[in-house]
């Protein structure tokens, strides 16, 4: 029996004496976790009675671990929230005839008790990562008739099925950092029988990133008054939300204006006695954060230079590890320069290597001497990052048993996955994905625009590469990112429960649990309109500037958005101003209660992507209008730029504002350090000049698509088996992808066929949009190929240069662009365009044929035209 304290041990003591050694397991495991409210409540559902949790106790062992004490608490206030009667966390039995039993096996005496008594079979999950069993039993202890039963197989098991069971109450994960609020419910009533699986992904956490413009001036200004900081308090939030989500693992924030998280070492504590497991980014080695100056300050420590101070570096290191030994940690391994910069030395890439091996050999050194096992045993990560990659390619051997971690492009996109060998390694591999970006050619601070079919969709395909050891997740200041995050975690958590066809549903269906299922397919067309309308061009890179570019690339410009053509400007204008008033039309129709969630979570970002638009494209318009010398629609489109740029600062103000202050300083267009697309754009007001609103409202433009079609991507004459159409992406918000990317897939001489009209002449040239995919590993390329009638196809392999002029151009658009020039019959009626597929999983969103009348846009018109 497991050692319990007092009074408990005694009753346990004589409780098991009675229990017979041949006693069977009082049901079957299965996968019943189901809550009703209400007037009618059916006696047994699936052999199961019902649990009322209303004036239940929460009983826990005193002596188990802290992270169940703090997860009871937590969820006997989600109980007491949701049924209105007071629910208690107790460490004896005997006051309460019914109870909530949470509790860890092998360190909870009540569990081990109930295991040993034959009504709980915790065999299945015995030994086992992060999994937990939830199920009720009758008079499981003395003084108790009814129980509700959670063992986590470890202490996190038993945090996630005890927020499982919340969450199925109706508690929102996003209780706390959304204010979602808990609803009151008569007659709650628990059926459970339920046994979990193992996550897809062992470990899975965020990354706080960038956090200057919003998680720090709430923290230091608002939440942490006294500390002045992001500290314990607010690391405390954010560790109950990984939980609520299933998360295991975080990255704190790291950025020099903050103080590095080992500087505050309450935050350390908090952390771990909430199950949470530190890793670090991929320039912190060792946990240690030589962006803060703290941490490392050149005057002080000299040079972040292993060549040259290599004993001041290695000390460093090396006290970091001794002081967090106690702690479960994930460690970065090699090392890069000060904070996001490449190595300091001006090193060939074999004197890159050997430095690199013999920092990862020191490393590993300083694990095993601190840690007192070996580094094999140890969770160490590499991650090959913008230069790193370049050295781990050119033959940096990293030891079998760390994991690689690989990191996409910064938007979106994977650079490398694993190839033959690299899936055999023992350490296995993970990744570093990003929903939030400071870097060039722009960043995406501000508002979260990635849509969840990307996301699954490279998440997915890195799974299958290997890729499910770790993933992390670069969330900015984590408002406003709620739903992606959520959807993350959830994929992390069982990545065989999405599927390309169903992830799009994801958020809407959040949304709609929250707010009412009624407005499910209103949330639907809401959430494909704002992703659609960002993947063209994201909300922040409206101002047309290049950040860390030349001084003229920098400065804000007019868009490539045409007023003249295709609605291009005009249909955008017209769907973001819809989309805005239909958020406000949810909101009106909602309770009070749910104004502020839905602000936050899909409100905020939706009229602010809508002004930012507004503001740049009115700014165009003035200018335009200008040139013509039509100066009274000028001063009005000036006049609406400049009402536009109000406008998001009063959105601002009203987030910051909302619910007495709660989030006051978190939300602000982040100017990164040398963006300007926060700025007011140049507008040119003609004085003594009444202003006269100019039409901008779509027009039918059938006339302008003489001499060049659109064609539709999302409805071929003919495919092969394995071609796929896929809804939720491109600029049409359906692609077609050339054969599945996974490991081995060869979708040679598969083919979708699209047919033609009609066209006058003897050339055609054809402007194919893909996703800017790269080539995987060695044995990958991203080639595709395209052929009209009887002519030979064409294939282009289509991969520039990363940080190229033409790399730039295509992230902010999310499309590589290709053209191909072809002979035809101009007697034939119709004409036959074929998209080969070669390597897999390339993906098309766009083709155009033009035959001498395509006008300008930005990216082509569009196939409802």
């Amino acid at each position: 029996m497991y050692r319990c304290k007092g009074i408990v041990a005694g009753i346990l003591s004589v409780f098991m004496a009675v229990v017979s050694v041949g006693d069977s397991f009082a049901r079957s495991q299965g996968s019943l976790l189901e809550v009703c409210f209400g007037d009618v409540a059916e006696p047994e559902k699936a052999g199961v009675k019902p649990f009322d949790p209303a004036g239940c106790d929460v009983l826990i062992d005193e002596g188990d671990s802290p992270v169940v004490k703090k997860v009871a608490g937590m969820f006997a206030a989600d109980v007491s929230r949701v049924t209105g009667v007071e629910t208690g966390v107790v460490y004896a039995p005997g006051r309460n005839s019914k109870a909530v039993i949470i509790g860890t096996i092998g360190q909870s005496c009540y569990i081990d008790a109930l295991v040993r008594k034959g009504v709980l079979d915790v065999s299945p999950i015995t030994g086992e990562w992060e999994r937990y069993r939830i199920i009720n039993i009758e008079n499981p202890l003395p003084g108790i008739s009814d129980a509700l039963v959670i063992a986590g197989s470890d202490r996190r098991g038993a945090a996630y099925g005890s927020f499982s069971v919340s969450e199925s109450m109706g508690v929102s994960p996003w209780e706390w950092w959304a204010d979602v609020p808990v609803k009151r419910r008569d007659n709650v009533r628990i059926y459970a029988d339920y046994l979990s699986e193992a996550p897809s992904v062992k470990y899975r956490g965020i990354f706080i990133n960038d956090e200057d413009w919003g998680l720090l001036p709430w923290a230091a200004g608002n939440y942490e008054k006294v500390l002045g900081d992001i500290g314990p308090r607010t690391y405390e939030r954010v560790c109950e939300l990984l939980l609520r989500l299933k998360g295991n693992m975080l990255a704190p924030a790291m950025h020099a204006c903050t103080g590095a998280f080992y500087s505050h070492p309450e935050s350390k504590a908090v952390v771990d006695s909430c199950g949470i497991i530190i890793t670090t980014s991929h320039c912190e080695p060792m946990l240690f954060n030589n962006a803060a100056k703290s941490e490392w300050d050149t005057g002080r420590d000299g040079e972040w230079n292993y060549v040259t101070n290599k004993a001041v570096i290695y000390s460093k290191m090396d006290a970091r590890v001794k002081e967090s030994a106690s702690y479960e940690n994930i460690y970065t391994m090699a090392m890069r320069g000060v904070h996001d910069e490449g190595m300091r030395g001006d090193l060939s890439m074999e004197r890159r290597i050997e430095v690199l091996g013999e920092v990862i050999k020191d490393q590993r050194g300083i694990l095993e001497k601190r840690l007192g096992r070996s580094a094999s045993e140890v969770p160490q990560i590499f991650v090959p990052y913008k230069e790193t990659l370049d050295v781990y390619e050119a033959g940096l051997d990293i030891p079998d048993d760390i994991t690689l971690v690989w990191p996409d492009d910064n938007y979106g996109y994977w650079k490398h996955l694993n190839d033959s060998v690299e899936r055999s390694r023992r350490g296995g591999s993970g990744v570093y994905y990003h929903t939030s970006y400071l870097g060039t050619p722009h960043d995406y601070l501000w508002l979260c625009t990635t849509p969840p079919v990307l996301m699954y969709e490279e998440l997915k395909k890195a799974y299958d590469y290997g890729a499910d050891r770790y993933w992390l997740l670069n969330v900015g200041d984590i408002k406003p990112m709620e739903m992606a995050i959520q959807t993350f975690f959830e994929m992390a958590w069982d990545v065989e429960a999405f599927d390309i066809r169903s992830v799009n549903a994801h958020q809407p269906s959040m949304l709609a649990g929250i707010f009412g299922d009624e407005l499910l397919p209103r949330f639907q067309r809401l959430l494909d309109e704002y992703y659609r309308l960002a993947w063209s061009r994201k909300p922040e890179y409206m101002g047309w500037e290049y950040e860390w570019d030349t001084p003229h690339l920098e400065q804000l410009g007019p868009t490539d958005f045409s007023f003249d053509n295709y609605n291009d400007a005009r249909g955008r204008l017209d769907d973001y101003r819809n989309m805005s008033d239909e958020i406000s039309m949810i909101m009106s129709e909602l309770p009070d209660s749910l104004k502020a969630p839905l602000f936050e979570m899909i409100g905020y970002p939706v009229m602010a992507a809508y002004q930012m638009n507004r503001k740049f494209l009115m700014a165009q318009l003035n200018a335009e209008y200008r040139d013509k010398g039509d100066y009274a629609r000028a001063n009005w489109a000036g006049e609406q730029s400049r009402m536009a740029y109000d406008s998001i600062n009063a959105l601002n103000n009203r987030y910051n504002s909302l619910l007495g202050g709660k989030w006051s300083g978190m939300m602000s267009v982040p100017p990164g350090f040398v963006a300007k697309y926060q700025n007011m754009p140049d507008i040119v007001i003609t004085d003594n000049v009444a202003s006269v609103k100019a039409d901008i409202e779509p027009e039918s433009e059938q006339r302008s698509m003489e001499g060049c079609c659109v064609v539709d991507i999302a409805s071929p004459v003919y495919k092969s088996e394995r071609i796929n159409v896929i809804d939720g992406l491109g600029f049409d918000w359906s692609v077609v992808q050339l054969g599945e990317d996974s490991p081995g897939a060869d979708p040679s001489g598969a083919v979708a066929v699209y047919e033609l009209p009609e066209i006058s002449c003897d050339t055609i040239e054809v402007t194919v949009y893909a996703l800017p995919l790269f080539p995987l590993n060695d044995g990958c390329d991203t080639r595709y190929g395209v052929s009209v009638d009887s002519e030979d196809m064409i294939t282009v392999s289509y991969h520039p240069v990363e940080w190229s002029s033409e790399w730039k151009a295509n992230v902010l658009r999310n499309s590589t662009v290709n053209k191909f020039r072809f002979k035809i019959d101009p007697r034939k009626k119709t004409h036959t365009l074929k998209l080969h597929a070669i390597d897999a999983g390339q993906m098309i969103q766009r083709v155009v044929v033009d035959w001498g009348g395509l006008r300008d846009s930005y990216v082509g018109p569009s196939v409802n035209l």
